[in-house]
């Protein structure tokens, strides 16, 4: 089914080439919409063309007037110089950041400013007890908590005009406190909604900010600011390539080309395993090797989120055509530098597919690398993991079931030097560029000509992998019986109905390759599944089944008024200060909860389910009881006008 394509694009492809490209990509300062992701989008789209394909500039406006669904645009933004010096005392007076230095020290779409200030300290900068008894006007704050929050505290409500972050993300278990005290962390400035006052923002590393700490403890410190930039009404770009089908079906393929220089990883990496795909399977097709596929492969660089959302909204029309995707972030880490793993996340299970399944049964053709010592088997020499869907990146807008192209993503995860000025060209692993590069021009390149001889098969594959989950999940239950918290005959038996759902849903998509009759194995997937419940449910505890904590919006039915997922940081940030904290506090709680939950909340939001069949569905995927706070994040987007309540 595979093997003579997977040999092909594999020996076609080149991790070597691919790592060339995340060098060159990491040169740029790629900020969205800014001449540096132009000059980037610019480099990219004249590589496309000239491996062969059709590839194209496409610009979109970066202004404030303009809307991709729920989604407002912002201004361009250019910056030609930064520095920061501290002042006083006196005796510690050095330079502190110099944007030609390391574009990172100075915080994206900071305005032009030139004086000295003082810099009041604070220890995160995040909570309003924090500045009570300070006087913030015409000074700088130097804080290591959310940029966003921090400016809203003291900039916007107390008059500071600038900041400095200090601060350092810990991930868990690869990155604790202190692993990269001379690295600068990523933090940016968006404007959506928030007109004046804005100001500026530079970032240090831990080392220097815990300096000015000491500093600060016996001495007033004073800085001398100069920026040198410009926001004003531009463009933003996305390249578009292509390798024409005898269809006007399409699989797409995605990778954001957006984030500061260097960036490596994230996602230069990705950028550049994707023009290693075009290349490739450009190059084969050109010499006879393959033949034209039957469904066109569009191939997209995007700003991240913003630029899908920008190329859905303007191509609405074409999405019943967009049968599967694939989005590639973070892909080409030193697996022993970075502490990571390659991770195949599925799409959402509000948007049952057949696609996680058929990348994840690809992948498994890149474990056997190293035979035995009995030269029995094989196994690889890179740590990987299929892992459920978490959002946030390019797939959780194309995954929505609102918008309907189901979208897994390759993706490295953790990553000791994410969002670091740290990411550098050195932390790349062109073998695993080159794995990465294959796995995906197969996977499009399989979809673009699959037909009805690869549905058949893949519908036994879905399938396959059913039962053994069925197995797996009552084998777990069973195992669990003995516990206080395990789960009883009725839960069981309705997340299995739950599970039995999805996969007639999974099934049923394959009849966008081919109108081929999947309800055998609908029917006898199901029956399976009662049998198995059947021989098990008697070893389970008898107890009472989940049921939604009683609450006032139970029975609410909420509608949404725009495709993709909603993106309310405009309408927060148009509203008092005081629904402001409450908004701050409820994002607080809800990320303590789960990082996916906003999205899976939208996802199942059908326009029919109530609130309380949304949380069931939002259980049985993820496990987490969360009634109280989805009802919270429904009243919250009612309130911002993202939804309607009936």
């Amino acid at each position: 089914m595979f093997h003579k394509l997977w040999s092909a694009i594999y020996h076609e492809v080149s991790g070597v080439a691919a790592a060339r490209s995340v060098a060159e990509i990491a040169r740029f300062h790629r900020i969205q919409a800014s001449p540096g992701f132009r000059r980037a989008a610019e480099w990219v789209c004249e590589e496309a063309s000239r491996a062969g394909l059709l590839a194209s500039l496409n610009t979109f406006p970066a202004d404030p007037t303009a809307r991709f669904w729920s989604a407002v645009s912002f201004q361009e933004w250019d910056a030609r110089a930064a520095t920061l010096h501290l002042t006083e005392p006196a005796a510690y007076a050095c330079k502190l950041a110099d944007f030609r230095d390391l574009p990172l020290h100075l915080v994206p779409r900071s305005l032009p400013f030139d004086g000295e200030a003082e810099v009041i300290v604070m220890e995160q900068g995040e909570e309003e007890a924090e500045y009570e008894g300070k006087d913030l006007a015409g000074k700088i704050v130097l804080a290591r908590g959310n940029i966003r929050r921090v400016h809203d505290l003291a900039v916007v409500r107390r008059g500071a005009v600038g900041l400095i972050y200090d601060g350092m993300a810990e991930q868990e278990p690869v990155r604790p406190a202190w692993t990269l005290p001379d690295a600068v962390q990523y933090v940016s400035f968006w404007w959506q909604g928030q007109e004046e006052p804005r100001g500026f923002g530079f970032a240090l590393t831990p080392r220097q900010g815990e300096k000015l700490r000491r500093l600060a403890r016996e001495h007033t410190l004073r800085v001398r600011v100069h920026v040198d930039a410009r926001l004003y009404d531009g463009t933003l770009e996305i390249v578009e390539a292509v390798i024409p089908g005898a269809t006007d079906e399409a699989i797409i393929v995605v990778a954001h080309l957006c984030h500061p220089q260097p960036s490596a990883n994230d996602n230069a990496s990705g950028a550049a395993a994707l023009l290693e795909t075009t290349r490739g399977l450009a190059a084969l097709i050109a010499r006879g090797a393959l033949p034209p596929p039957r469904r066109t492969i569009r191939f997209l660089w995007v700003p991240e989120i913003t630029g899908s959302l920008a190329w859905l909204a303007a191509r609405a029309e074409h999405l019943p055509r967009l049968v599967a995707g694939l989005n590639l972030d973070m892909v080409g880490q030193d697996q022993e530098q970075c502490g990571s793993s390659l991770l195949i996340e599925s799409p959402p299970e509000a948007l049952s597919s057949f696609a996680g399944a058929l990348l994840s049964r690809m992948r498994d053709l890149l474990l056997p690398e190293v035979k035995t010592f009995g030269g029995v088997g094989g196994y690889p020499l890179f740590r990987t993991a299929d892992v459920p869907f978490g959002g946030g990146s390019d797939h959780c807008v194309f995954s929505d079931p609102s918008v309907g192209v189901p979208m897994p993503m390759l993706i490295q995860w953790p990553d000791r030097y994410y969002h670091t000025s740290a990411d550098t060209p050195e932390r790349v692993d062109p073998k695993m560029l080159g794995r990465v590069a294959a796995l995906t021009g197969l996977y499009a390149y399989w979809l673009a000509q699959a037909g009805e001889r690869e549905a058949h098969w893949l519908a036994r594959e879905l399938s396959a992998r059913f039962r053994q989950r069925v197995i797996a999940d009552l084998q777990a239950a069973l195992t669990e019986a003995d516990e206080e918290t395990s789960l009883g005959q009725e839960e069981v038996r309705q997340r299995l109905e739950y599970r039995v759902a999805r996969h007639q849903e999974a099934l049923e998509r394959i009849r966008r390759l081919a109108p081929v009759d999947v309800s055998p194995h609908q029917a006898a997937d199901a029956d399976f599944a009662i049998q198995e419940y059947r021989r098990t449910a008697p070893d389970l505890p008898d107890r009472p089944a989940w049921t939604a904590p009683e609450i006032e919006e139970k029975g609410w039915v909420p509608r949404r008024r725009f495709q993709g997922p909603a993106q309310p940081e405009e309408r927060v940030a148009r509203l008092e200060a005081t629904t402001r904290d409450r908004w701050w506090e409820f994002q607080q709680r809800m990320r303590k909860s789960g990082y996916v939950l906003p999205a899976l909340t939208q996802y199942w939001a059908d326009g029919h389910r109530t609130i309380a069949e949304i949380a069931a569905m939002v259980r049985h995927e993820t496990g987490l009881e969360a009634t109280a706070l989805i009802a919270e994040y429904f009243r919250w987007l009612a309130e911002l006008e993202l939804v309607e309540i009936a």
